[in-house]
């Protein structure tokens, strides 16, 4: 009765929406205490171990990830302050709530410096307990936070907004977001193909956004842009001296995303040791910090992208093959800017808005042959060309249309000539194959069958 009073005065909801991810072990040698840990922490938390002594300990971390550690101090044949100050030089990370007996500062100092999180004194009443692990995760949570948003600022074009938007209404993004919508809830790993700037990291965060992982991290990274020699480190994390001026340890950045979406953008960046660990980390999960020996087991789900032809890659010796047998479970093609119809509109005038204000720049209207000329171009750069395509005309005051392709008058024909000439050039290129020519062509195939028998074919 105590203890559900005590739960009452901690803020029932409050605990829940913060503890309800957690996991948490529990190292004590007394029987009797561990098993009021566990009775008080179960009903809030993800997952609560126990462990008898700090052997035990040892086997539970090296076996699957903990978010919080609480552990006594006094036990026998070793404290856990030096216990967990062990841990901390061979690279362990979990945070760690200290329970003692003992209310001297030269203890709390101690624990402090082994890299206790906090700790809890005895004896002590189970919302103190819960409050403890509430602070542990709020704090987890911000330090997470605040290393992403620096590193998306460090990696970011000033004032631009990360968008998890896929914008547009053309069919080939609606059939895009019908498929991420049938994998928002599968953790297989999914890759996003396409040419550069088709909106593969939108893509990428859309799917988070819809998934039930949103409420935890996404972090993109970029694996052409971490030089070879500190990729591992970059993403596996180090621990103390790992190497030449690395003083403290640091979580990388596949730990950072906890429970959330990692992004690789262009995997096939990544250089033969890289794909080696991250083939170990898509077949079970676990990653070893540099310089450690302890494995760390993670929960996250991976969604990659390239630019690049991979089964090229792997033929010419660039990229592992059976790390494209991996990660090539779920393709998500992208398609080019000149195969989504008017969104090339709906893109531009989110521009206008956005880096119109940013540069505070006088806004500009799209005109009738200014939407024809957008419409008309190929846009090779896709997304990213017309991005800049935009901004060059808000700097300049007007549109540079001479920079897009020039309209030929002389090869001006019929419509009906060029809709005939478009749909025998596709069904020559398939081989006759009326349904692959109307997929490439983006209409029905009863649209083909229909223009096929009235031309007698």
């Amino acid at each position: 009765m105590q203890i559900v009073e005590e739960r009452r005065e901690a803020g029932e909801g409050t605990l829940t929406d913060h503890l309800r991810a957690a996991r948490v072990l529990v190292v004590d040698d007394e029987p009797g205490m561990r098993n009021f840990l566990v009775k008080v922490l179960t009903p809030y938390c993800r997952e609560v171990a126990e462990a008898a002594d700090a052997a035990q300990a040892g086997a539970c971390l090296a076996e699957r990830h903990f978010d919080i550690m609480i552990l006594d101090n006094m036990m026998p044949g070793q404290t856990g302050i030096d216990w967990l100050a062990e841990q901390r030089e061979r690279g362990g990370f979990t945070d760690t709530i200290m329970v003692t007996a003992y209310a001297d500062l030269e203890t709390a100092i101690e624990a402090m410096r082994a890299g206790a999180s906090d700790f809890v004194l005895k004896p002590f009443r189970s919302n103190q307990l819960l409050n403890a692990v509430r602070r542990c995760m709020q704090m987890a949570a911000l330090r997470r936070e605040n290393t992403l948003l620096r590193r998306e600022l460090e990696n970011t074009d000033l004032g631009r907004r990360r968008r998890h938007e896929l914008v547009g209404t053309s069919r080939a993004l609606e059939e895009v977001r019908a498929s991420l919508d049938r994998l928002k809830d599968i953790d297989t790993p999914v890759l996003i193909t396409g040419a550069s700037g088709t909106g593969k990291e939108v893509a990428a965060r859309h799917l988070h956004h819809i998934s039930a992982r949103a409420s935890r991290p996404f972090v993109p990274i970029s694996c052409g842009a971490i030089p070879a020699e500190m990729i591992e480190m970059e993403l596996f994390g180090h621990a103390p001296g790992a190497f030449p001026g690395a003083g403290e340890g640091r979580e990388g950045l596949l730990a950072s995303a906890q429970g959330g979406t990692v992004f690789l953008d262009e995997v096939a960046g990544l250089g033969p040791a890289a794909q080696t660990a991250l083939l170990r980390v898509l077949e079970d999960g676990m990653i070893r910090p540099v310089g450690t020996e302890r494995d760390t087991q993670l929960d996250l789900r991976f969604v990659l992208a390239t630019s690049k032809d991979l089964a090229r890659e792997v033929a010419e010796g660039r990229f592992r093959e059976d790390l494209l047998f991996r990660i090539n479970v779920l393709e998500l093609r992208m398609p080019p800017l000149s195969r989504r119809e008017t969104d090339v509109i709906e893109l531009a005038e989110l521009f206008l808005e956005e880096l119109g204000a940013r540069l505070r720049l006088a806004p500009l209207t799209i005109d009738s042959a200014t939407r024809a000329a957008m419409l008309r171009h190929d846009w090779p750069g896709n997304i990213r060309e017309l991005r800049n395509f935009i901004e060059r005309s808000l700097i300049f005051g007007r549109f540079p249309l001479e920079t897009l392709a020039p309209a030929r008058g002389e090869e001006i024909a019929p419509l009906d000539e060029v809709e005939r000439r478009q749909i025998l050039t596709a069904l020559e290129a398939v081989g006759g194959n009326r349904t692959e020519a109307a997929r490439r062509l983006g209409v029905s195939r009863k649209t083909i069958d229909r223009k096929c028998a009235a031309w007698g074919l």
